[in-house]
């Protein structure tokens, strides 16, 4: 008989993305009602949960052997399924290096711990890659590195969070919001307006969670219309199903764009 779990439910995106991609997708019983990786997910499995709240009884008749869960945001589901009995193992991603190791212990969670080394070193040579491009440009551009405010929310404003503010040096722009970007709960991470306009941002990267990035709204807030990124139209958009989320997506996709933004 298997110790390992056979009935897994995952409440975020990011541990069904990395179990299909482990080829693991038959231990999931239970998915979060927000997960869009991979598609054919909210096809194949039961919503159980949105994301910090919902029905513990739905997750409950799905059975089962072990729920995984994200940061203190879910701490409240995490405490109630402990109550009821079901194994929790909560994740709490907030570099790069912790998407990656998440992956590694997913891996041995499930036993395949090949496969996750595997992707952990395609997404490793992604990152290498996109080092050395950086190193180029910068030798191009005598060193500079663009100026880069990446805000998660507007009202009140967020800076980003570690793994964005990472993911941004290694594409090579130097986030204002580095030092704060350490910080563990996002009301540390609340830049004000004068913050901003002092910071001189060269490019303005949006990433709403929930709605459409508006970089109108950007360009009309007082005295924004003088940053060089409004000045310039380096006003962007990355959907924070890409770059929010602290899974390989971050990497594979996050990344890419976030090259793409500094090249033009």
């Amino acid at each position: 008989m298997s110790r390992l779990p056979q009935r897994i439910v995952c409440l975020t995106t990011e541990t069904v993305e990395v179990l299909y991609a482990l080829g693991e997708q038959d231990r999931i019983a239970g998915i979060s009602g927000y997960t869009v990786r991979p598609p054919q997910a909210r096809k194949e499995k039961p919503k159980v949960f949105a994301f910090a709240s919902g029905d513990i009884a739905k997750i409950l008749a799905v059975k089962p052997d072990l729920a995984l869960t994200f940061s203190d945001l879910q701490a409240d589901i995490a405490r109630d399924l402990i109550k009821a009995g079901v194994p929790v193992h909560a994740f709490n991603m907030r570099s790069v290096e912790d998407i990656l190791g998440m992956i590694e212990t997913l891996g041995r969670l499930v036993n395949a711990e090949a496969r996750a080394q595997a992707l952990v070193g395609e997404l490793e040579a992604q990152i290498a890659a996109a080092r050395a491009l950086a190193a180029e440009r910068l030798a191009r551009n005598g060193g500079h590195r663009p100026r880069v405010y990446f805000e998660e929310w507007d009202e009140p404003l967020i800076s980003g969070i570690r793994w964005v503010s990472e993911l941004i040096e290694i594409a090579g722009g130097d986030d204002v919001f580095a030092r704060e970007s350490h910080a563990p709960l996002a009301r540390d991470r609340q830049p004000t307006p004068q913050a901003v306009l002092a910071a001189a941002p060269e490019i303005i990267i949006g990433s709403w969670c929930g709605k459409r990035f508006r970089p109108e709204r950007i360009a009309a807030r007082p005295g924004w219309a003088e940053l060089p990124a409004v000045r310039d139209g380096r006003l962007h958009e990355i959907k924070s199903a890409i770059i929010l989320t602290p899974g390989p997506v971050a990497i594979r996709e996050g990344l890419p764009l976030l090259q793409a933004f500094f090249d033009m």
